[in-house]
């Protein structure tokens, strides 16, 4: 597929990217060649082939929710460096 400088800097300006001048010809082709690969792919027999989201059936392997009551303020605070009223000290982030 042939694609123009002009669309090269079209889509270059949608995606707010600054492309050299020289740089635009080979762009152009290589966009040329992948779009050319695509319609190649596009031809592709996939009569009666479902339609997939993974190449592999996996599930997710996650751990059962356990509740858990909390550990208590001492518990909490017991790795703090600093603490103060049942509270972590920490830096001042927001000015």
């Amino acid at each position: 597929m042939k694609i123009t400088k002009e669309e090269v800097l079209y889509v270059a300006n949608l995606a707010r990217l600054n492309v050299d001048e020289e740089d635009v010809d080979k762009l152009a082709v290589q966009i040329g060649n992948i779009l050319s690969y695509m319609d190649t792919l596009g031809k592709a027999d996939t009569d009666g082939v479902e339609p997939t989201t993974h190449a592999t059936h996996l599930t997710n392997a996650l751990r059962e929710d356990v509740v858990h009551t909390h550990p208590g303020m001492e518990m909490t605070l017991a790795n703090a460096p600093e603490r103060e009223d049942g509270m972590f000290v920490v830096p001042k982030v927001v000015g």
